[in-house]
């Protein structure tokens, strides 16, 4: 797994970013057909959103801590081509939806020596809990944070 780094392409403070980071293929996110097995998928945008956490220096065990959870509450994923064992992946995402508990991202992920060659497009969309289940609404602090990546949804 390489380094993630927030996109600095903004034109203006006001225009929203999307954060990027990459990601290496290991040999057991493959099938023996040597792709990508779907599933992994999952757990490659999980690992994708931590680094974004991370990246605002709120990691999640931070906000776990606080009684913040966001478990997934849905999940969809387009698969466009195979990314292969040693590929290097860069996965994009931005805020899609953030207001009162609910909380989504839109994911792209492409070969990073491609990066117009999309293979995968999902989203994910979050219920702000505490750590009973319970509803709660995002944190202010929190809020404010991840503002400058709201995108509008596509």
């Amino acid at each position: 797994m390489e380094a993630c780094a927030m996109d600095s392409n903004r034109e203006t403070a006001s225009e929203p970013s999307w954060f990027t980071c990459s990601y290496r293929v290991s040999y057991a996110d493959c099938t023996v057909g040597n792709h990508v097995y779907y599933g992994r998928y999952a757990a490659i945008l999980e690992w994708a959103r931590g680094e974004f956490f991370r990246s605002l220096d709120i990691p999640f065990l931070t906000l776990q801590n606080q009684g913040i959870l966001f478990p997934v509450i849905r999940l969809v994923v387009e698969y466009h081509k195979p990314a292969r064992y040693d590929d290097l992946l860069r996965i994009d995402l931005c805020v899609t939806e953030l207001r009162r508990a609910f909380l989504s991202f839109a994911y792209r992920i492409c070969l990073a020596a491609s990066p117009s060659s999309l293979l995968v497009e999902a989203s994910t969309r979050h219920l702000c809990t505490d750590p009973e289940d319970r509803p709660r609404r995002i944190p202010e602090e929190l809020v404010a944070r991840l503002t400058p990546y709201l995108c509008p949804p596509e």
